[in-house]
């Protein structure tokens, strides 16, 4: 059985964790592969981090040409993260002919079509089943499983850090920087999470998710996104009492050529399978015109379970012939395509306000005048001295429309503030 030799770009945690899974289960890998597949050589900065893995220094690499002039070397996994110098390197890789595995989301809804466009060009393989949802097999399943269907829509929880501190605020009634401070103290948030809590990392994966479902680019550039930085504890404690949880959801959807993608904070209806899914965990719920509803459900993040869908790419690498998108990856948006910004949803409405006669009245008529219906309208004392919480629930509405009320309803003399305003599911 000939071997087949593979190398690692960045050995942290994710490059470390396919490392262990193809060497642990090598034996395993053979057996019910046919793949001896050998890690023979990794690339970094030092061989430091080899080292502290207790990986012999001997595969240490630390020239790119020498790893891309190496002609045993087939296949490349990268786990470097970030842009550059990830792109160069994957770039160079892919024009010697090697096929590149990477679990780079950011890098992929940047620089997707050039990536694919060098790996055509020179007989390469482009695979990035762990870019998105850890080892959650999503981008395989849209791949290969859903050809007789068109996806309608896919709804997701795709960060496991903002799933983490909501959970958190939701079960132990953290406020926001407690839980996010917890969050980092567990490894799940970065010393800097402002990609993860504003929705940037999420955006960039309902691209790449929302692309294949919906065979057509659908640029990161053009998602509207708002994270959970204004999410307080008040806002857990009323989304409870209205029976709903707090999520990050991505979310895409297509009829027909109109097509939206929006990552913000939603009530999601506690009996929703959504509203389960608690901690780093993520999920994503799919409907497709014949099959109807699916949810793909599991770890989103770590070593292994981001390692097992790096091992699965590599094997289909070493196995298959390379195989690119169904649809004209230009990296912009289809001329055919209508993107709505102007979408529809349900909102949740928190306003603190003078406690008078006749305020509710003044809201509800500017609610109405801009086409926007209430479904159900609570008022509660305010925390401080002759002032009231209105609480609403509107039924689905035009966001521009609910920004102009929103917009009106700020200025009127008897209004405090707009305390929070989250869509709902």
């Amino acid at each position: 059985m000939q071997r087949r030799k593979i190398a690692i770009m960045g050995f942290g945690t994710v490059g470390g964790g396919a490392y262990d899974i193809l060497t642990s289960n090598r034996e395993y890998i053979l057996s019910t592969q046919g793949l001896d597949i050998e890690v023979a050589a990794v690339l970094d900065r030092t061989s430091a981090p080899l080292v502290a893995h207790g990986v012999d220094s001997k595969i240490f690499v630390g020239d790119i040409d020498k790893l891309a002039s190496d002609p045993e070397i087939e296949l490349v996994v990268e786990t470097m993260g970030g842009v550059e110098p990830a792109k160069t390197f994957i770039e160079k890789l892919l024009s010697a002919g090697k096929s590149g595995v990477t679990a780079n989301k950011e890098l992929l809804a940047k620089h997707w079509s050039e990536l694919e466009q060098t790996a055509k060009a020179h007989g390469s393989g482009l695979y990035f089943e762990a870019s998105c949802v850890g080892g959650v097999p999503i981008i395989r399943a849209l791949g290969e499983s859903f050809q007789g269907d068109k996806i309608q829509s896919i709804y997701g929880i795709i960060n496991g850090t903002t799933n983490y501190i909501l959970s958190k605020m939701s079960g132990e009634r953290l406020d926001y920087h407690n839980a996010l401070t917890q969050a980092q103290h567990l490894g799940f948030a970065e010393a800097d999470p402002t990609s993860d809590v504003e929705g940037y990392d999420a955006a960039y994966k309902l691209s790449i998710l929302a692309s294949l479902a919906f065979h057509t680019c659908v640029p990161y550039t053009c998602i509207y996104r708002e994270g959970i930085t204004k999410i307080t504890s008040q806002d857990i404690s009323n989304a409870h009492a209205l029976g709903y949880e707090i999520k990050l959801l991505a979310i895409g959807t297509r009829d027909g050529n109109a097509v939206e993608a929006r990552v913000h904070p939603v009530f999601v209806p506690s009996a929703h399978p959504l509203a389960s899914v608690s901690g780093a965990y993520n999920a994503v719920y799919l409907n497709g015109d014949h099959v109807g509803d699916l949810m793909l459900y599991g770890a989103g993040a770590g070593a292994h379970p981001t390692g097992s869908a790096i091992v699965s790419d590599v094997i289909k690498g070493l196995k298959g012939k390379p195989e690119y998108c169904d649809f004209d990856n230009t990296g912009k948006l289809d001329k055919d395509i209508d993107f709505v910004g102007d979408f529809i949803s349900g909102y949740y409405i928190s306003l603190t306000v003078d406690d008078k006669t006749g305020v509710l009245s003044k809201i509800s008529t500017v609610l109405s005048d801009n086409g926007v219906s209430i479904k159900s309208a609570i008022q509660r004392t305010g925390q401080a001295e002759n002032t009231a919480t209105l609480l609403f629930l509107t039924h689905r509405a035009r966001e521009h429309a609910v920004m102009r009320a929103l917009g009106t309803i700020g200025k009127l003399a008897t209004v405090r503030r707009i305390d929070s305003m989250i869509r709902v599911l």
